[in-house]
């Protein structure tokens, strides 16, 4: 879950885990350690139609959220983090 100074979301205040609320660290609006951040917007077709849903993890709590899954997911290593 992000929290921001601003209405706008310019400026991140604080992010925390949505499964275990751990707080990642956040310096001058910039956060500082590695997070998962989904955010979903459902369409035609699924019950949850015109909804969106949005969430944070943890590296912990994604790998534990990832380690269920019946096929892996696509991971590759990339030299240049812009």
């Amino acid at each position: 879950m992000r929290i921001f100074f601003d209405e706008n979301k310019k400026e991140l205040k604080a992010v925390t885990c949505n499964k275990c609320k751990k707080e990642l660290k956040v310096e001058n609006g910039i956060l500082k350690e590695g997070c998962f951040g989904a955010d979903v917007l459902f369409g035609y077709f699924s019950n949850k139609d015109g909804s969106r849903h949005s969430f944070d993890l943890c590296e912990e709590c994604y790998d534990e959220m990832i380690e269920g899954f019946a096929i892996p997911v696509n991971e590759e290593e990339v030299t240049e983090l812009l």
